[in-house]
């Protein structure tokens, strides 16, 4: 073997190893994705079809102002980590008192029991009871919900018979969406108290 064979074979096995060592360093630093295609900050929270699904299941109805408020929600504030299935109870001149109570769900497995009273705007006098389905937004974890939650001026949005507002502390999010008959007094004014045990004070 010539002395430039011997040269030519040295440069290819080299560009080889080379090509080799550098496909293993990219495919070390490309991040890993799980099977069905979400990302690892995707792991702890709730994608928007099944949170449309698990609402309208809970509501019992399916309708286009609800699924205009889902879509809104994550357009603004991406997806939940957590929400409340819950119900609720108000009474209005005016202004009115609102009392109510949930399971709060986290995708990480998590779960508490909530009640939750406070002041409220009323469009009418009387009272009522209605769902409410609350979406969790930034919560660390689940015992950080009890606490109270001013509510964001300017923030109550009603499509369709289906009604939101937003809630928030220290970067942490509640959504509550409301349908037909729980719009009435459906956008809280000053807080809602969230509690680990039941009570009548709002304050």
């Amino acid at each position: 073997m010539t002395t430039s064979n011997r040269r030519s074979n040295f440069h290819t096995c080299f560009a080889r190893i080379a090509q080799a060592v550098l496909f293993a360093g990219v495919m070390a630093a490309t991040p890993g994705h799980a099977a069905d295609g979400s990302t690892d900050s995707d792991k702890g929270t709730y994608d928007q079809e099944s949170v449309l699904k698990d609402a309208e299941q809970f509501f019992g109805a399916s309708t286009e102002g609800l699924a205009k408020i889902v879509e809104k929600a994550f357009k603004e504030h991406g997806r939940p980590s957590g929400y409340i299935k819950g119900e609720e109870a108000s009474g209005a001149v005016t202004v009115g008192l609102r009392y109510g109570n949930g399971m709060l769900s986290m995708k990480t497995g998590k779960s508490r029991k909530v009640y939750w009273q406070g002041p409220s705007i009323g469009f009418d006098f009387g009272a009522n009871v209605s769902k409410v389905f609350v979406l969790v937004y930034h919560l660390p974890s689940s015992d950080k919900i009890y606490q109270r939650f001013p509510a964001v001026d300017g923030s109550f949005y009603y499509v369709g018979g289906a009604g939101i507002n937003y809630q928030q502390r220290d970067g942490v999010i509640l959504a509550p969406i409301r349908l037909g008959v729980g719009m009435r007094a459906g956008a809280s004014i000053g807080y809602m108290h969230y509690t680990r045990e039941k009570t009548y004070l709002p304050f």
